[in-house]
């Protein structure tokens, strides 16, 4: 039963995603009301990565500490092989050049933290090195996705590279709140901890509405008459096959590297995932209004089709284990 409400509450979010795009498509914000819309947006994605620090204990940054091998083996995987196979994948020319700029971008994003964390549960692995493997992986992200985005993005004569602007932004919009909520976190990180539902709203809320901004933007310059259906089934195959090669890697890697079960499982789900909650706002930081809804839609697919694979992997690692085991070190 809690695996099926978790599913639901999975196909939820997703179920709001595809309803925004929709509500976009039909009706755009123009005009004043795209400018409400971005204000919101930014204030909530502010309000997001304030929570995110508030939530960080210290206690956690020491306790990630002793597991330091498990934690730069996951950042390899996913600021390293991702992008890796990302820039094979920009060579492909089966993709509209922002798209392919969309499947690298993708792949230039950190881990998430509440799934990650969730299958990680479910497949019987190390829970508090999956609650430190993420938050690292979130937190280097503030400032490599934005330096891997000008490394490879902007090289790539897309025009979309990362601006002086764009740093200042990263800084005031994502990483000043964050290092802000987490000094703070002494004083409100008990508080915070136990305002699940307000995490939720928050969590989810300030997604929806860069969504919504962004593809209301994307649909004014004519987003999907550049879009086609075959581009969707193009861009969910590579997101399968990325998916599966990342997948494979991880699995042979926490073998090569000697982890014990629990923390290969915390590899394979912390390393495989991209965060939809980083790449939305990122996304709108760093690129053009007009190019943004175009971008994120890689970003949105891959984060769909890695909830079902996994949540498929979890479970069937799950029934593998004999038994719930305690948390290991490496």
């Amino acid at each position: 039963m809690t695996r099926l409400l978790a599913r639901l509450r999975i196909d939820t979010f997703i179920l709001l995603l595809v309803g925004t795009v929709l509500l976009a498509s039909l009706l755009p914000a123009r005009g004043a009301g795209a400018t409400v819309t971005g204000g919101a947006a930014d204030v909530g994605i502010v309000l997001l990565f304030f929570l995110h620090g508030a939530r960080l204990s210290r206690q956690a940054v020491v306790d990630g500490a002793r597991h330091w091998r498990l934690h730069l083996t996951t950042g390899a995987v996913t600021f390293v092989l991702f992008p890796l196979l990302g820039l094979a994948i920009w060579a492909l020319p089966i993709l509209t050049a922002p798209l392919r700029t969309g499947m690298l971008f993708l792949t230039l994003l950190p881990s998430t933290v509440q799934s990650s964390i969730a299958f990680t549960a479910m497949a019987r692995g190390n829970v508090a090195a999956a609650v430190c493997s993420a938050a690292f992986s979130n937190l280097a992200g503030i400032v490599l996705t934005p330096l891997l985005v000008a490394l490879l993005i902007g090289t790539q004569g897309n025009g979309s590279a990362i601006s002086g602007e764009g740093v200042l932004t990263i800084v005031g919009q994502l990483l000043l709140p964050f290092l802000a909520g987490h000094l703070l976190q002494p004083r409100i990180g008990g508080w915070v901890a136990r305002q699940k539902r307000l995490l939720t709203v928050v969590d989810r809320g300030s997604v929806l509405l860069v969504v919504y901004a962004a593809f209301s933007a994307a649909v004014v310059e004519g987003l999907w008459s550049r879009v086609s259906a075959i581009d969707l089934l193009v861009i969910a195959g590579l997101s399968l096959a990325l998916l599966a090669v990342v997948m494979g890697a991880t699995g042979l890697l926490g073998r090569l590297m000697g982890f014990v079960r629990e923390d290969r499982v915390v590899l394979q789900f912390c390393g495989s995932k991209k965060s939809l909650a980083t790449g939305v706002p990122m996304a709108g930081v760093l690129f053009a209004a007009p190019d943004i809804g175009t971008i994120l839609l890689p970003v949105m697919i891959f984060h769909q089709l890695q909830l079902m694979v996994c949540a498929v992997l979890a479970g069937h690692y799950a029934r593998q284990a004999p038994a719930p085991v305690p948390a290991s070190a490496d």
